[in-house]
């Protein structure tokens, strides 16, 4: 009996130990069964939301420069209307053989230091006869600076001076307080004063004398009108 305990007392132990490796065979089993499963992923965070480019700052506009300010032109001077009593006169054109289609309104024309000219320049050629543009009385004969040679005469009524200047001669014999017939030759064209000599002209003006009668003061109107409503 004693013999057959001892062959027998080794089996229980072996039987543990299988015991023992099955269990652990088992468990390595179940581990690498469930590591085979995936894990559901886990929840992602969701994006962050797309921030917006900043606008770009648009650069100060230039400054709009100041508009230039336009000088404000002079008013026009009114048309001067021609007295009554002048335009029944008929007067000349005061040079010779120049018809009243070839005259030029240069009367508000400017001249130097300011100056209008207050006349009408005939342009014709150097000793061509200057005509009395009506009936009257030489009032003066006089040299200017300006006008060179000239010469005022009065008309009948002594309301109106006719100036005519840059003469080249007078008439001979032709004397200061002479009664002059309409047409008449009382000088010549020239280039006499400020007129340049490659265009002799004559100068023509007419001048209302004022209450005194002075030769050399008035108010001008405009030859112009006056000449070329003739015949």
């Amino acid at each position: 009996m004693a013999a057959e305990r001892k062959r027998g007392g080794w089996k229980v132990p072996f039987a543990g130990l299988a015991g023992f490796v099955l269990g652990a065979a088992t468990v390595l089993l179940v581990v690498w069964l469930y590591g085979k499963i995936e894990a559901p992923p886990a929840a992602s965070a969701p994006p962050p939301a797309a921030v917006p480019p900043l606008a770009a700052t648009p650069a100060p506009a230039a400054p709009t420069p100041p508009a230039a300010v336009q000088p404000t032109p002079a008013p026009a001077a009114p048309p001067q209307t021609l007295p009554a009593d002048l335009a029944q006169r008929d007067l000349l054109v005061p040079v010779q053989g120049i018809r009243r289609e070839d005259l030029q309104n240069t009367f508000t024309d400017a001249r130097g230091q300011g100056r209008v000219h207050d006349a009408i320049d005939i342009m014709a050629p150097r000793s061509t006869p200057v005509l009395a543009v009506e009936a009257g009385r030489i009032a003066k004969l006089f040299t200017s600076k300006q006008g060179g040679l000239t010469i005022y005469q009065f008309d009948p009524t002594e309301t109106y001076s006719y100036y005519y200047a840059h003469l080249d001669s007078y008439a001979p014999g032709l004397k200061e307080g002479d009664t002059v017939a309409r047409g008449q030759v009382i000088g010549t064209v020239g280039f006499t004063g400020n007129a340049a000599p490659e265009g002799p002209h004559l100068h023509f003006a007419i001048n209302r004398l004022k209450a005194d009668k002075k030769w050399w003061q008035g108010d001008p109107i405009n030859p112009y009108p006056v000449l070329r409503q003739g015949p």
